[in-house]
């Protein structure tokens, strides 16, 4: 798959057998498929780990099948924990990024007083998990301000950090309402200088960018695995750091397979991140989802971090050089999510418009992103989210499908 890495100065599309890429994604000749943030195409090994396991139940059983898999499914503990870097021991599997999230903020002892410190573009169920949070416990919810060019200030909240010394700093690394990239390593040396507990949602990230635990300095990670890394729908995973596990953190609601009933009354977590699971598994799923990151990792996720953002780049130019068309994304980075509202035009007339001609888009709303989406004046915006399997001439196709939308009469 990788053809050379080694050239800094190389153009992204000379690091990857895009043709061997797209041979191995059976939608890629179907649609123009601008929705990776919303779910990647999967890949064809990914999709035949998930028949097999599939075949094999119906032959076997269920339980029988996983037994018999046992050490694949283990495969996605050692990928995953390759991908992020850290142990496999500090990776739990879940049903989604917003499943690992919710389960990370039940293991935090909240009380009324506590602050949660964020940013104004974290992930719109974040952010209602804080208000909720607000509404139950008694938690202040703070947001560090944006930069005049967009992204948040991180001297602001360092400075935040210091004065409330918050119960747990989040961030959204990169948010699903827009193109921005947020600073999260420079947010966690903050927080470990401080020694705040710090909680990263790479939802958008994991598959579009190395990420590195360990570089970022957090204590805890989510992610699904159905975007940007091309896995399934229905999973995803959370990092609990070495510290937080010593610390004895534990979800509200833990099960059988994260605790032993010790005597009739007491339990003990077990010592893993396992104890942020469930005990039923969908075992096919948990199979692609090591398929997906095992692909990544051949694929080389370096590579896709320069190729996919170059195509949105050349997306985003495209686009900002239409009349009545005007894109909203802002900031010092920005990935490959390219959001762009359309004068005068309906959300869900132009996104069936563009369906027609097989272009498949996401629509986001102001109810998604109330700061962002306020901030600029928007109600709705169309979302573009190309993956390094999509093609320049795609990107051109696009742009000349979108210009004639915002052209044709009202």
């Amino acid at each position: 798959m990788r053809i050379d890495d080694s050239a800094s100065n190389a153009s992204p599309e000379s690091l990857l057998d895009v043709a061997a890429l797209r041979a191995d994604t059976p939608g890629a000749e179907e649609v123009v498929h601008f929705n990776n943030a919303g779910c990647g195409l999967l890949p064809a090994p990914v999709l035949a780990a998930m028949v097999d396991h599939l075949r094999l139940e119906a032959h076997l059983g269920g339980y029988e099948a996983a037994a018999a898999r046992a050490a694949q499914v283990a495969d996605f503990y050692a990928e995953t924990a390759a991908l992020i870097n850290c142990a496999p021991r500090n990776i739990a599997f879940a049903g989604s990024a917003t499943h690992a999230f919710s389960a990370a903020l039940s293991a935090i002892p909240f009380a009324a007083g506590d602050v949660v410190l964020t940013t104004r573009n974290d992930f719109i169920s974040n952010q209602i998990a804080f208000l909720s949070l607000a509404r139950r416990f008694g938690v202040r919810v703070v947001h560090a301000p944006d930069l005049p060019e967009g992204g948040v200030d991180v001297p602001a909240m360092a400075a935040l950090m210091r004065r409330h010394r918050p119960r747990l700093v989040a961030a959204t690394h990169i948010p699903t309402n827009s193109g921005l990239v947020q600073p999260v390593t420079e947010i966690g040396r903050h927080c470990r200088e401080l020694d705040l507990l710090y909680l990263v949602d790479a939802c958008q990230s994991v598959g579009q960018y190395p990420v590195d635990v360990e570089e970022i300095g957090c204590d805890l990670l989510t992610a699904t695995c159905r975007k940007f890394l091309r896995g399934p729908r229905g999973s995803g995973f959370l990092y609990v750091a070495d510290r937080v596990l010593d610390a004895g953190y534990e979800p509200l609601f833990i099960d059988m397979h994260g605790a032993r009933w010790t005597e009739p009354g007491r339990y003990e977590p077990v010592a893993t991140a396992a104890r942020f699971e469930d005990w039923e598994f969908p075992y096919s799923v948990v199979l692609g989802c090591a398929a997906a990151a095992r692909y990544a990792r051949r694929v080389g996720v370096d590579a896709v971090a320069r190729r996919t953002p170059a195509l949105a780049a050349g997306l985003r130019d495209g686009l900002a050089a239409l009349p009545g068309v005007r894109v909203l994304d802002r900031g010092r980075r920005l990935g490959a999510l390219v959001t762009f509202a359309v004068e005068g035009r309906e959300a869900e007339p132009f996104k069936a418009a563009l369906d027609a001609r097989g272009v498949n888009s996401a629509l986001s709303f102001r109810h998604f992103a109330q700061f962002d989406f306020g901030d600029k004046g928007v109600d709705w915006c169309l979302r573009l989210s190309p993956h390094y399997y999509n093609t320049e001439q795609e990107v051109d196709l696009v742009v000349a499908a979108v210009a004639e939308l915002a052209a044709a009469p009202r």
